[in-house]
């Protein structure tokens, strides 16, 4: 695993250099979507800066779930509540109203399909994806590519893989039963894709 995925600060600092002044907005895009009290499992979660910054004060009743010890470790200890869940196994999602993932959805290329499903199954009320489609590991700024590359292999090292775009509304293309809506965080870099859980009345958020 790299030091990246071992320290909550440099994972932190990692990301507010990647997206710049946009760092706060992807998270508040997110957050907007999610009542007060709702319950909201969050894969992948890093060091729950979703949680810590925008949900906390919501009063959700959050549970994050990464394959890194030191981010769950942290999160409990700051009172939250956090469980190291490795997304590859076939592992039943904990149910919540809310299930998101926020710039991970690539780690399960080439197919991320099975665990969209998993993801629905578990919601009771909607699906929150979020992720980049503006590529920075071909960013022309100094310094930026060599970065994103080695934030995009995650745990094993590995080349980085990305969606576009057109990539990602081909795969939600397939969820047209589910699909709610999608929209571009500002700033262009990452787009949400909500997906509404089956038989849920539209009113109902």
């Amino acid at each position: 695993m790299q030091l990246i995925y071992k320290s909550s600060a440099l994972y932190k600092i990692t990301n507010r250099l990647l997206y710049g002044r946009h760092h706060r907005t992807r998270y508040r895009a997110i957050a907007d979507l999610i009542p007060p009290r709702a319950s909201v499992v969050d894969l992948c979660c890093g060091p729950a800066t979703l949680y810590y910054r925008f949900l906390r004060g919501k009063d959700v009743r959050y549970t994050g779930l990464d394959v890194s010890p030191s981010f769950i470790a942290a999160l409990n200890k700051a009172g939250g509540h956090g469980i190291v869940w490795d997304l590859r196994s076939n592992t039943a999602l904990p149910r919540a109203d809310y299930v998101i993932i926020q710039g991970a959805l690539y780690f399960f290329l080439p197919d991320p399909s099975p665990l969209i499903d998993r993801m629905l199954t578990a919601a009771n009320r909607e699906v929150i994806i979020a992720e980049a489609i503006r590529n920075l590991s071909s960013s022309a700024v100094p310094g930026v590519s060599k970065l994103a590359k080695r934030l995009a292999g995650a745990a094993q090292g590995s080349e980085a893989v990305r969606f576009s775009e057109e990539t990602l509304d081909q795969l939600f293309a397939d969820y047209g039963p589910e699909s709610k809506r999608s929209f571009k965080i500002p700033g262009g870099r990452d787009k949400v894709y909500v997906l509404r859980k089956t038989g849920v009345p539209v009113g109902v958020q």
